[in-house]
């Protein structure tokens, strides 16, 4: 038998952010409880309802040297965006003008000074590899989106620093302007990929509230999207926030899944069984989150 002292239910609670052993007041919850059970579903409320701060997003993305646009879907409001989940996957007739009017093979300037001279990530850096034909010389790698979601609350506070955390790692790739999207769902990251030409999307995305989580941001990635693209075409990290998947953490695992992602050319299901055949494979590499 082990000597190890039986675990409480205090310990079994700092171990997990579950509710377990809450106790009871008679046949009810303690009023300890039930008040922070009220307080988390007031959070997540708020965060579903909480507005996308995108003039500061575009602001600290400008800090960093990147180019930003302000863009919207179809969905004109909240109430409209949380009843008509299509219109948040399309971009409004202004938006789409604005993409259109974009160079579709830019040399973007929008890197931090210094990183243009860093190759840190394989295959992203817009020269054309021996077997790997490419959309448009000088096209573009890389488009970041930037979308509300379920949760504002999460993209306000962690959509920025993800980036930021991420740029070091992406050598010489030539990046689209980030799109910063207000009602924007997954799927709007399809229209304006393929509107850029781009190799490679990531959707950074405030993720559906719980009642432990109400900051949550998910990064979804994809291979050459366009419209009608389906969800298993993409890769999913989740759950990116500081009790989560950190900020640190989830960069690194964004630049192995884009390297992945470039180097066979796909996303989504496909990469996935890619990368789990054996080591012996040829075609083996670092492990993606799907």
């Amino acid at each position: 038998m082990s000597d190890a002292p039986p675990l409480s239910w205090p310990a079994l609670r700092r171990a997990t952010p579950a509710r377990i052993g809450l106790g009871r007041s008679g046949t009810a919850l303690t009023t300890a409880a039930q008040l922070d059970f009220q307080l988390a579903h007031a959070r997540a409320r708020d965060a579903v309802h909480a507005a996308l701060d995108a003039e500061r997003i575009l602001a600290e993305l400008r800090a960093l040297g990147l180019q930003a646009m302000h863009l919207c879907s179809q969905a004109a409001d909240r109430a409209t965006y949380l009843r008509r989940p299509d219109l948040g996957r399309r971009l409004d007739d202004a938006s789409r003008q604005s993409l259109n009017r974009l160079p579709k093979s830019p040399v973007m300037p929008g890197l931090v000074p210094g990183i243009h001279d860093r190759t840190v990530l394989p295959h992203m850096d817009g020269r054309v590899k021996p077997g790997h034909d490419k959309r448009a010389e000088g096209a573009i790698n890389i488009a970041f989106v930037i979308a509300d979601g379920l949760s504002a609350t999460a993209v306000n506070a962690h959509a920025v620093p993800l980036i930021a955390a991420a740029l070091p790692g992406l050598g010489s790739a030539r990046l689209a302007p980030v799109a910063v999207v207000e009602g924007g769902r997954v799927a709007i990251g399809d229209e304006i990929g393929g509107l850029l030409a781009a190799d490679v999307v990531a959707v950074l995305i405030g993720e559906r509230p719980g009642l432990s989580a109400a900051d949550s941001v998910g990064v979804y990635l994809t291979w050459q999207p366009g419209p009608g693209t389906v969800d298993a075409a993409r890769n999913c990290l989740s759950n990116i926030r500081p009790e989560g998947m950190q900020v640190p953490e989830a960069a690194a695992a964004l630049l192995d899944l884009m390297a992945n992602a470039r180097r066979h050319r796909l996303t989504g299901v496909a990469l996935s069984q890619r990368l789990a055949q054996p080591a012996a494979s040829p075609l083996s590499t670092t492990a993606s989150c799907n």
